[in-house]
């Protein structure tokens, strides 16, 4: 789950990180309301999951709480990457002296956390990565050791935070850290950390991802950030099914047993695309690995309502999952969807109990329902209908 910027703000005040909250509205004369209670110059920031809002216009300053209104105004009819911006938050302006860039972040690769520091960074981190790599510092954390006062003053250290700021880089350091671990999130970033103008260092923007796979039980707390209004009807749908299924921009619907043959199949369907009118992927959906026929019914249920889908690949090699089973979702599928089932579903299916779930689809013999023995094929079957 990616927070916005305000909600990173908050778990970051939970744990002491230096930051200010601000006031997120909805309305710009909300705006204004916000921006006449603070006082002086305010910031009025869109809040969306996306970078770039300040290259996108969705980021500016207010002398007077007309401006902001007519900042928030502007801003409130903004959409930046694809994201309509339904809030700002509006901040007291704290120019900064200089800016850094701070985070840590889930290594996968190498089985560990890292933190990404630079004292040369800022919101134009990218061009210094590329421009100047040396001043982007990477520091491997062992996850069994953490991150203490000593291992906070060494990343210090090799970030380089100047002497002004260093004790406060430091303890500023733990408490992002603390942020990470005690909230199960992959990546904490702090872009701009900003030195102002008394010395003081303080978290101006933030960036927090959590692990979804805590939130239910160890952190019930974080359903609060979700905004459900705003979610992606599919892919909330899904939810609620407890399917494992993001939304892609692509045609041709796909549903597998397994995360790995599911990325597999996203790759196998963009090549065969490639044949045909360049076709691509609709959906990432991992049915897991001991999926019953309902949760087939529920999978298909979501990938046939994207308006976008055009075809259907089920790729399904049997292990805890049955081919069987597989072949009596479909069948039933079909069946709770009667009418609206318009679209071809192409079906791929090998290992345990596949000559049943084949013979099941065969005498089911529905005119959507095509099968392919092999996986190329199948991606290349449903490629082809989803560009007729």
């Amino acid at each position: 789950m990616d927070l916005m910027e305000y909600q990173a703000k908050e778990l970051f005040a939970k744990h002491g990180v230096t930051t200010t909250l601000g006031t997120v509205v909805e309305t710009a004369e909300d705006a204004r309301k916000a921006a006449e209670e603070i006082g002086g110059v305010t910031v009025i920031k869109a809040q969306v999951k996306a970078g770039g809002r300040g290259k996108a216009g969705g980021v500016k300053l207010a002398k007077t709480p007309d401006e902001a209104f007519e900042h928030a105004t502007n801003i409130l009819n903004l959409t930046i990457k694809d994201l309509p911006v339904n809030r700002v938050l509006v901040t007291p302006a704290t120019p900064p002296v200089e800016e850094y860039y701070f985070s840590f972040l889930l290594d996968r690769s190498n089985r560990q956390y890292l933190c990404i520091a630079s004292v040369e960074g800022g919101v134009e981190i990218e061009e210094v990565a590329k421009t100047n790599p040396d001043a982007v510092k990477k520091i491997a954390i062992d996850p069994g050791k953490g991150v203490d006062a000593a291992k906070a003053r060494e990343i210090a250290t090799e970030a380089g935070f100047p002497e002004a700021v260093f004790e406060q880089a430091v303890t500023m350091i733990e408490k992002l850290y603390t942020v990470f671990v005690e909230e199960d999130a992959t990546l904490v970033e702090v872009n701009p950390l900003a030195r102002l103008a008394d010395d003081k260092l303080e978290a101006l923007d933030g960036k927090v991802s959590l692990d979804e796979n805590a939130s239910e039980v160890r952190h019930p707390e974080h359903e609060a950030f979700e905004i459900k209004e705003e979610a992606d009807p599919l892919e909330a749908k899904a939810k609620e099914f407890g399917l494992n299924y993001v939304k892609l921009d692509g045609q041709v619907g796909i549903c597998g047993n397994g995360a790995g043959l599911v990325m597999s199949t996203l790759d196998v369907v963009a090549y065969a695309g490639e044949n045909h009118g360049g076709v691509k992927p609709a959906n990432f959906l991992d049915i897991g690995g001991g999926a019953n026929a309902q949760v087939m019914a529920n999978s298909l249920d979501v990938i046939l309502n994207d308006e976008q889908v055009k075809s259907v690949f089920v790729n399904v090699f049997g292990g805890i999952t049955a081919c069987d089973e597989v072949a009596n979702g479909i069948k039933g599928a079909l069946e709770i969807l009667g009418d609206k089932a318009t679209k071809p579903i192409v079906v791929r299916l090998d290992g345990n109990n596949v000559e049943l779930g084949r013979q099941i689809l065969t005498d089911l013999n529905h005119p959507l329902v095509t099968q392919v023995d092999t996986m190329d094929g199948a991606a290349d079957k449903a490629a082809e209908l989803a560009n007729a």
